[in-house]
């Protein structure tokens, strides 16, 4: 499995890339990542950074 780390105002993640269904744009800069069977993980940063992590993840 490859993890790959999610900064979060409230705390950060670390989250199976495989699982990761899909980036939104929400407020405030912020970033909905849309998990696999569970609930979207809202994270610090735009849709690019948090691409670009987790493609470099």
């Amino acid at each position: 499995m490859k993890f790959v780390l999610l900064k979060s105002r409230g705390g950060d993640y670390m989250v199976v890339v495989a699982n990761i269904a899909y980036l939104r744009t929400d407020e405030n800069g912020q970033t909905k990542v849309g998990m696999v069977g569970g609930d979207s993980l809202l994270v610090a940063g735009t849709i690019e950074e948090t691409a670009a992590t987790v493609l470099a993840g």
